[in-house]
């Protein structure tokens, strides 16, 4: 059985990690070179960092952070924020970055996820998907989860996998920093329908949360970012504990 990953989520706003509740409220966590560097030093299995505000305001992400990011860390380096055509991703991939997280641009241009993977190939493509659980069933949002979109989550997950993305990263914003554990059912529903790798995110605040996005929701990765930030979960500890728990972890 391939083993499972804990990928700390650096989300960068004018320069510097921040964290909130339900994509609002947002807290400085601290500088993003430092946190990447801690977090590859202690055992995380990637990094991911995304500048949350890119698309919002419509710029490019910040390369300069990137770069320096990537200078000091020495695993496997996911970017997104701002990517809207193929240019962006040769640029973030130059910086130093593994991979490219698409979520608002692939929505609006579903076609530039068969782009970068015919140019890069799906390994270098997350395609991160922000979904919230509506009276009417799970859909997807953009622009850092300010508008809703009438595209269902299981709709969308099968297209961008049939297009080529090598990965999702689903973030269940009903779940996002309420640290009360990921949204395991949904997980478990894309882990069953799909055959790319899914990523939890939203929702760890305790170790037993990560053991159950494993085993209830099937997920080949989780990621968290407050917990890890703010010093209430150690990823050797972590790591200890899910191998105790027979979940299969680099150490």
């Amino acid at each position: 059985m391939l083993a499972k990953r804990i990928i700390p989520c650096l989300d960068v706003k004018d320069g510097m990690t921040v964290k909130g509740t339900n994509f609002v409220n947002l807290r400085t966590a601290g500088d993003p070179v430092e946190l990447g560097k801690a977090y590859s030093d202690n055992g995380a299995d990637e990094l991911c960092f995304l500048d949350i505000t890119a698309s919002y305001e419509g710029r490019k992400t910040f390369t300069n952070i990137v770069s320096r990011v990537a200078a000091e860390i020495n695993i496997p380096f996911t970017v997104g924020g701002g990517i809207q055509e193929i240019r962006d991703v040769e640029r973030l991939l130059n910086a130093g970055a593994d991979k490219v997280s698409i979520n608002s641009a692939a929505i609006y241009h579903p076609s530039l996820i068969d782009e970068i993977a015919q140019h890069f190939g799906s390994q270098v493509i997350v395609c991160a998907i922000d979904a919230r659980n509506d009276a009417d069933g799970w859909h997807c949002y953009t622009k850092g989860g300010r508008q809703r979109q009438e595209l269902r989550l299981m709709d969308w997950a099968h297209e961008v996998q049939e297009r080529g993305a090598g990965e999702i990263l689903f973030t269940s914003m009903d779940h996002d920093g309420v640290k009360t554990g990921f949204a395991n059912e949904a997980l478990a529903e894309l882990a069953n329908r799909l055959s790319i790798p899914i990523i939890a995110s939203g929702g760890a605040g305790e170790m037993s949360h990560f053991r159950d996005a494993f085993t209830l929701g099937h997920a080949d990765a989780a990621l968290a970012a407050s917990v890890f930030h703010f010093g209430e979960i150690a990823i050797p500890e972590l790591k200890q504990y899910l191998r105790e728990e027979n979940i299969p972890v680099r150490l």
